[in-house]
């Protein structure tokens, strides 16, 4: 829940110590649409369903777009639940598939279903979401979490993202 406290506030163990994770759903010029945090041990793609479950694109008419075209990520996020939440909705996925599941796959033979279809050349693309991260670690305090409540810390994520729609905004004047 974006609005609430959650009890750890977002903190948490990590390989360097106290974390926060910010997970981020950007569209494809690197513009940031829903930021939600975890603690740092927490892993990514269990954030990935509720990250897009508070997606909301608003249009000149009509409800707002709640179904991206194509969603970019890295391998971190192929797994049977995504690939078939994805599915359903009809948005293609551009996702490698990781090396131990190709592994399990082949294993099984015929039974292991077909190889994950990856357009190489759209997957290039997925570097804008990197390089939001970047333009996030050059706030410092974004970079080193001061804040101790979690509400307080997204507030500056959610502040950084305006800034950089504000910036693609002006220049489009």
């Amino acid at each position: 829940m974006p609005g609430a406290e959650p009890p750890d506030h977002a903190v948490g163990r990590s390989r360097g110590g106290l974390s926060t994770k910010i997970h981020q759903l950007v569209d494809g010029n690197g513009l940031p649409l829903v930021a939600l945090l975890t603690a740092g041990q927490a892993g990514d793609s269990p954030m990935f369903l509720p990250l897009m479950a508070h997606l909301r694109v608003a249009r000149r008419v009509g409800r707002p777009r709640t179904r991206p075209d194509t969603v970019r990520g890295d391998k971190a996020y192929s797994s049977h639940a995504i690939r078939g939440h994805l599915r359903s909705r009809r948005i293609k996925a551009v996702i490698p598939e990781p090396s131990d599941q190709q592994g399990h796959r082949k294993r099984r033979g015929s039974r292991g279903g077909r190889p994950v279809g990856l357009d190489a050349a759209d997957y290039k693309g997925q570097n804008v979401i990197e390089r939001r991260y970047c333009h996030i670690k050059q706030w410092r305090g974004l970079a080193t979490r001061y804040d101790k409540l979690a509400v307080v810390y997204r507030a500056a994520v959610i502040l950084n993202a305006v800034i950089a729609w504000t910036r693609r905004l002006s220049q489009a004047f």
